[in-house]
């Protein structure tokens, strides 16, 4: 199994708490490409996709958490959308700004899967710090402590050993300062924090 597919199914392990049934595909999104407004499942009994392989059309909210069939599903990203990197910064900050940093994240994703392997590390440290958040808003302190600092010594240390301090205009300082902060005010609140409150500035 390939390193960044690894690296998706950890952080899908980290992202779903509950049992959702894994994707027969190594590395494919559940949900992806498919409406999401009811979440209802196939005559046979198993959800599948447009294409008709079986994959889960279970509605999820707007921090990825499953719902029930029926329920009115916030849409997931599309997959696979291979978008420059400036384009990929300014997506996220969108997401972000509107609490969904589980949408941010496959975004992220997105970029560490399609761009040049020098720069993977950047993008898998920026999905790591958008899971750390989701994990924050969901009120899970621990993986989302963990996640958001582990998110913040990854795109410093790729910034350092790249020499840039500011790839795409994401001001890396400010952002691992931003993660560290969230870190210590997660592990210290009894409540989750708000997505769109702590939404970090990608750019300064």
């Amino acid at each position: 199994m390939r390193f960044a597919a690894v690296i998706r199914v950890i952080a899908r392990t980290e992202l779903y708490p509950t049992p959702v049934a894994a994707p027969k595909r190594a590395g494919a999104r559940d949900n992806r490409g498919m409406s999401e407004a009811s979440g209802s499942r196939s005559g046979g009994g198993r959800d599948r996709d447009a294409e008709g392989r079986a994959r889960s059309t279970r509605p999820r909210d707007g921090l990825g958490r499953p719902l029930p069939y029926g329920s009115e599903g916030v849409a997931r990203q599309p997959e696979g959308v291979v978008r420059t990197p400036e384009d990929t910064v300014a997506e996220a900050q969108v997401l972000l700004d509107a609490g969904k940093p589980f949408h941010a994240h496959e975004v992220f994703e997105d970029a560490w899967k399609s761009g040049p392997g020098e720069e993977r590390a950047l993008w898998r440290g920026l999905a790591q710090l958008a899971v750390g958040l989701t994990h924050a808003a969901r009120g899970n302190r621990t993986g989302g402590a963990r996640l958001l600092r582990r998110g913040g010594g990854a795109v410093e240390e790729w910034a350092a050993g790249a020499g840039q301090a500011r790839p795409y205009g994401i001001e890396i300082a400010e952002l691992a300062s931003w993660a560290r902060e969230l870190a210590t005010v997660v592990e210290g609140e009894a409540t989750a924090v708000d997505a769109r409150e702590w939404a970090p500035r990608l750019r300064g």
